[in-house]
């Protein structure tokens, strides 16, 4: 049997080849005697998103469970990460578990593991559940019978998307943003968010909310590329102020001015903080992944605020949030979080704060981040993926780690920082993050300039120097 390693996010492998109901029994054991090991009397919430086989998969999970004698709310339908998050806190379970692979291509599929507290699982956890998982399933999955677990109370059925849609309900003013003179579009990426902005604001312009297991061919990840369609939407009708975009599992982010043009996570996590401090008068820590903009250190300054950078992973940033007073947990991939939610990414509440920020400000989402570039000053971020091969990647990896790069064509390095990759800082406050993926075969190059024609031109440099 393969090996299973749990990576930045997650258990994640390709569908039919590793991702099989017998390696999902194999990671739900090593769960389930940790759940015995650590809980009296421990429960688990498990749901599925939109990929091929979620409903098998999460019913094998489930079976497992019971078969162990923990009792077990199973999702009725698709759900998001954040619905299972949340219904964990509000069930009191021991632990979640969420049969998705997020932004992957649709030839994946995964396994989270969430806290009692409603975030990520923390790192030291999910060694432990690492460690314990058995060379093979022992278990005759297709003896165990769901039917059966029911009737004999260890299975019950629960409508996590109904919990979650009245905890929306219960923080936001959905009134103020529904009447405003916004007008709001929202493409789900045929993942399992589809429902909520339907039942939670439904003269919203809605794109891609209906079942396609297969997300057209595109990975769901709320990145430009991903989201033209979305982008054209949005440029072919004038009345159109802002886009909102999830990926597969609902907990990133992705945004569109009304123009169309893609606002990247940095941007978000800046106007959140701004509208949280100084419109809201709420105040706290901020705790942002190594790949964040350092802008984020210059409106914590303008605002006295804390600051952490942690290693990339949002469990990093969840470990923060559930024993500091943490403002807001936010990640360059689109992933934030804010106090008084749940310590868990979730793309959907972050799209809420910005409409309400715009519906009771009355501004364009492009004024209010004019309002923070009068603090921060304006800049760019591009992130550029490479397929390289595993002995090309290694290869850069191990001369960033020898400190063999001095400059990337034109660009002098002038300072180093290695929390989780390579950063490397130019003249002009520009900056190249090297770094490779935690879930995917590929090298991730990022950039920050004044523009994006110079960020893309320090990535051209980078791609040259790493192929040369």
């Amino acid at each position: 049997m393969s090996d299973i390693k749990f990576g930045t996010d997650g258990w994640r492998a390709i569908i039919a080849k590793d991702y099989t109901v017998d390696n999902v029994a194999r990671v739900s054991i090593a769960v389930a005697i940790w759940l015995k090991n650590n809980f009296d009397n421990p429960s688990v919430i498990i749901g599925h998103d939109c990929r091929f086989g979620g409903k098998l998969f999460a019913e094998t999970a489930a079976k497992v469970f019971a078969f162990h004698a923990i009792h077990v709310k199973l999702a009725e339908g698709f759900v998001s990460t954040p619905m299972v998050s949340l219904g964990v806190v509000r069930e009191k379970a021991s632990i979640g578990v969420v049969i998705t692979a997020s932004h992957n291509p649709p030839s994946y599929n995964g396994y989270k593991l969430k806290g009692d507290f409603g975030g990520p699982l923390l790192p030291d956890n999910i060694i432990q559940v690492e460690s314990l998982i058995p060379n093979k399933n022992n278990i005759d999955i297709n003896s165990l019978n769901i039917e059966s677990y029911v009737k004999d109370g260890l299975i019950q059925f629960i409508d996590l998307e109904t919990i979650y849609c009245k905890h929306v309900e219960a923080n936001f003013d959905l009134d103020i943003i529904s009447n405003s003179k916004m007008n709001f579009a929202y493409d789900a990426m045929y993942g399992s968010g589809m429902n909520v902005i339907k039942k939670l604001l439904p003269k919203t312009t809605l794109l891609h909310c209906d079942d396609n297991p297969g997300f057209l061919g595109i990975a769901p990840e709320p990145i430009y590329r991903n989201l033209k369609e979305f982008s054209e939407l949005i440029k072919s009708n004038d009345n159109i102020h802002c886009g909102l975009a999830t990926d597969g599992d609902a907990d990133r982010i992705g945004l569109f001015d009304s123009s169309g043009n893609f606002i990247d996570a940095h941007h978000l996590i800046l106007l959140l903080i701004h509208y949280l401090v100084k419109y809201k008068g709420i105040s706290g820590k901020v705790v942002t992944a190594f790949s964040c903009t350092d802008k984020i250190k210059k409106i914590c300054q303008y605002y006295d605020l804390e600051q952490e950078t942690v290693k990339i992973g949002f469990k990093h940033i969840a470990g923060k949030m559930i024993t500091e007073d943490v403002l807001l947990g936010g990640e360059e991939s689109g992933g934030i979080a804010t106090g008084g939610h749940i310590p868990e990414r979730d793309g959907i509440w972050m799209g809420l704060i910005l409409f309400e920020f715009m519906a009771k400000s009355g501004k364009t989402i492009e004024d209010l981040i004019d309002e923070v570039y009068r603090i921060v000053g304006p800049f760019s971020f591009e992130r550029v993926d490479l397929h390289l091969t595993d002995a090309l990647k290694n290869k850069v990896i191990q001369n960033c780690q020898d400190g063999y790069y001095t400059h990337f064509g034109d660009y002098k390095i002038v300072r180093t920082e290695d929390i989780d990759g390579y950063k490397y800082f130019f003249e002009d406050d520009s900056w190249l993050l090297i770094r490779p993926s935690g879930t995917e075969p590929v090298l991730r190059t990022y950039a920050e300039s004044s523009s994006s024609e110079r960020a893309f031109d320090i990535l051209k440099s980078v791609k040259s120097v790493i192929e040369a």
